[in-house]
Formats: structure tokens, C-alpha cells, sequence
């Protein structure tokens, strides 16, 4: 159950775990590239993600290039990709950190994507989501996997309004592409 009333617009707050990166010798982590798989993957959550009805208004991406690369190849998936900010407290940030930045999404912003890295997202997910549809939150609780994404549903006037146990899970999905 959702542990206060809430009133106010349906809210969605897409979250999408980076794809699966490469490490490279002598590459500093801030700056490593996709994967061949990360590659195929990052354009199946794009895919996904339109499939689910769940293109956001607007996309908050962490700096690293893992991240940027997988923003480009999921929204090069939809006919026009919304506004994205990347945002360099989005790299390996905790909880607190990510509940911060998306607390300052306008409030116009009915659905935000947030592409980012674990275990902060992992942690933002369970740490929002007060019940889940199905066995979504044993999913997430059990493994959030690079490419993983968690759609949590909540109402509130606007971003600022969101709380820890406030959402409930929709959905949680893994895409993977074909080789």
C-alpha cells in the first residue's frame, strides 16, 4: 500500500539502468564505452519503453558515457526523443542524491526517465516503490540488471511531492537485443 493519501496528477517516473559497458585497459570508469551487448540492448529498452505506452516528457541522464550512449541509441527508437539534461550529480549517485535531482523535474513533467547507475537505482526504486503490481518488487529486490527498467506510478502536485513508499510499481522489465 502507498503510505499517504495522494491526490494530484498521475505521475510516472521511468528509471533505466545503463547497458552493459565494456572496461577497457586504461579507460577511467567515468568515461567507459557500451559493450557489443550494451549496444544491442540499449535500443531494445527504447523499443520497450514505447511498447509500455512510457515515453517520458523529459529524460535526466547521468554524465558517463555509458549512460549518454544508452540515452542516444533507447530514444534514437521513438519518432521525436523528448528534452534530456545530463546531469553530472546523476554518476554513481546514492539515494538521496537521485530523490534530489528528481525532485526538481518541473512539474509540468508527467513522465520523467532517469538513466543512471546501480546501486543507486536499484535503491531509488525500492526505496519509492511502497508495493508493487505482480512480483515486480521481488524482481527488482533480487537483481536491477544493466538495461533493467522500473516504471513506478504516483500522484502529486509536482516532483517535489514524491516520497520514499509514495509510488507504487508498475512494471519492471529486462530488454535484451538479438545478436
Amino acid at each position: 500500500m502507498i503510505e499517504r493519501a495522494a491526490s494530484g496528477p498521475l505521475r510516472r517516473l521511468v528509471v533505466l539502468r545503463h547497458a552493459k559497458s565494456a572496461r577497457p585497459e586504461g579507460v577511467a570508469d567515468h568515461e567507459r564505452p557500451l559493450a557489443a551487448r550494451g549496444r544491442r540492448d540499449a535500443p531494445a529498452a527504447g523499443r520497450v519503453l514505447a511498447d509500455m505506452d512510457c515515453l517520458p516528457g523529459l529524460a535526466l541522464c547521468s554524465t558517463a558515457v555509458r549512460a549518454r550512449r544508452t540515452w542516444e541509441l533507447a530514444a534514437a527508437q521513438w519518432g521525436t526523443p523528448p528534452p534530456v539534461r545530463f546531469d553530472p550529480r546523476l554518476y554513481h549517485a546514492d539515494v538521496p542524491t537521485l530523490l534530489g535531482v528528481v525532485r526538481e523535474t518541473p512539474a509540468e513533467t508527467e513522465t520523467l526517465l532517469l538513466v543512471g547507475h546501480n546501486p543507486g537505482l536499484e535503491g531509488l526504486v525500492l526505496t519509492l516503490a511502497a508495493d508493487g503490481l505482480d512480483d515486480t518488487l521481488a524482481r527488482v529486490h533480487a537483481k536491477f540488471p544493466t538495461s533493467a527498467v522500473a516504471v513506478l506510478d504516483w500522484r502529486g502536485a509536482g516532483w517535489r511531492d514524491l516520497v520514499p513508499g509514495g509510488a507504487l510499481l508498475t512494471s519492471v522489465a529486462v530488454p535484451r537485443g538479438r545478436r
